[in-house]
């Protein structure tokens, strides 16, 4: 699991273990790390030059101590100082090992620029001479040190100019900011550096593929199909009848043992997926709403009267005012999930960490919203991030295959938050899967299902 910790509780941990270590050794460890991540991005380190923009504080010491690093290896390091009292220790190291100060940009060209400006502590936003000299530099791959600097660390919004990093090389856990948009898209690479803390729990996860399959539910030895779970499915309409057909698609990529189909897209579904059931009868969990149509309100009361769990997806999330009753999953995108909160489009994408949180306590479950990095929430506050899934996987049809998808883990067994992030997960390495660097379509994802799971077996 990859966690992401509070800088409350990134502090905290920082305290303990230096209480127990020489001073400037927790510092030394972190420059150390960040100073090796230089390296691998530089063709050689004799001759490379640096650029280190520095502010105050530790994150500032962590860049200076990294540039003495680098500067004994031979890197033409140049501290950029943009604040008046840098930390001194890390600036005489720096001097002491060669590297130099400047108060501009070098003249000759730079190969990597690090960014330690301002630290998990700071404020978002940079102040205008930092704005100055990352345009100066504009073009140069930038190291950020443990964020990227302007970022909210615990939230991951943007509220101001930040850095756009290239590589991020953060210090004992990741960072809320390094995992949630919109602040995730400007951190790059992330390459975490072990530096010996001792943490709580994290309330905000991001499943990886050991997690996955540890969670993905599988058949026994002596398992029948109604023992492995049968998912229904409301979805589709004479309308809308691909959306039932994908819906079913994501259902029954093997996950579960049957599919029942009870909406308008019959004929579609059956022909496409001769194995689907098409007869009332008892399920596990239902997925309700993609291209229901008219029908909709029908479909999800139907579904709710059952008491068993759902997954509401698409025209059935504008029925949704309040909670259930029932565990659910609740799927919108951001335009969804604005019509269901009256918030601002804009604002739900400027935090979808803090909207989706919001929604899962309004609706009493747990809320998938959709995006770059997909959010899992559910009321407790407890999140989950998706970081699978490549920039072609925005296509139409993707999201009905997701809800059939969820709707079978939920129907093999899995608690909501579980199938909706392992879910979400399978969706988007699946997509990478199919995609291969191109483009796919909604069936592809829905196809490559079965060849995911087998290799994380």
């Amino acid at each position: 699991m990859r966690s992401a910790h509070t800088v409350e509780q990134v502090r905290a941990a920082e305290t303990a273990l230096m209480a127990r270590l020489p001073e400037g050794a927790l510092m030394q460890r972190a420059a150390a790390g960040l100073a090796y991540a230089v390296l691998d991005l530089l063709p050689q380190a004799y001759g490379a030059r640096v650029t280190l923009l520095v502010g105050s504080g530790d994150n500032g010491g962590d860049a200076l101590y990294a540039g003495a690093l680098l500067a004994r290896r031979g890197v033409r390091v140049s501290a950029w100082l943009l604040a008046a009292a840098p930390h001194r220790a890390g600036l005489e190291a720096l001097r002491r090992a060669g590297g130099r100060v400047v108060e501009a940009a070098p003249s000759q060209p730079q190969d990597v620029v690090v960014d330690g400006i301002v630290g998990i502590g700071g404020r978002p936003g940079l102040r205008p001479e930092a704005v100055a000299a990352l345009e100066v530099l504009r073009g140069v791959p930038v190291v950020a040190v443990d964020v990227p600097s302007g970022v909210d660390v615990d939230t991951g919004r943007i509220d101001g100019p930040a850095v756009r990093a290239d590589v991020t090389v953060t210090f004992g856990t990741h960072k809320v900011a390094l995992l949630a948009d919109p602040a995730a898209a400007y951190a790059g690479a992330v390459h975490l550096v072990d530096i010996g803390l001792d943490l709580p729990e994290a309330a905000v996860e991001s499943l990886q593929a050991a997690d996955v399959v540890a969670l993905l539910p599988r058949p026994d030895e002596h398992a029948h199909k109604y023992t492995r779970g049968v998912v229904g499915i409301r979805a589709g309409s004479a309308r809308y009848p691909g959306a039932g057909v994908l819906c079913v698609s994501g259902a029954a990529a093997g996950l579960c043992g049957m599919v029942r189909y009870l909406a308008g897209a019959r004929d579609a579904v059956v022909a496409a997926h001769p194995d689907v059931v098409t007869e009332n009868g008892r399920v596990q969990a239902w997925a309700v709403g993609s291209g229901g149509g008219p029908d909709v309100a029908t479909m999800l009361a139907e579904a709710r009267a059952d008491g068993v769990p759902l997954v509401v997806d698409a025209d059935a999330l504008g029925l949704v005012d309040g909670p259930l009753g029932v565990p659910a999953v609740l799927t919108p995108h951001a335009g969804e999930l604005s019509r269901m909160t009256g918030a601002a489009r804009a604002d739900i994408e400027g935090d979808p960490l803090g909207h989706a949180r919001e929604a899962a306590v309004t609706y009493d479950a747990v809320v998938l919203l959709k995006g770059r990095h997909t959010v899992v929430a559910r009321p407790d506050g407890n999140a989950r991030i998706t970081t699978t899934g490549v920039a072609w996987l925005a296509t139409a049809g993707a999201g009905d295959v997701l809800a059939g998808l969820i709707g079978a883990l939920l129907a093999a067994g899995l608690e909501p938050y579980d199938a909706a992030s392992v879910g979400s997960w399978l969706h988007g390495a699946a997509a990478t899967y199919a995609a291969r660097g191109g483009p796919i379509t909604a069936p592809d994802v829905a196809r490559a299902i079965p060849g995911v799971v087998r290799d994380l077996l």
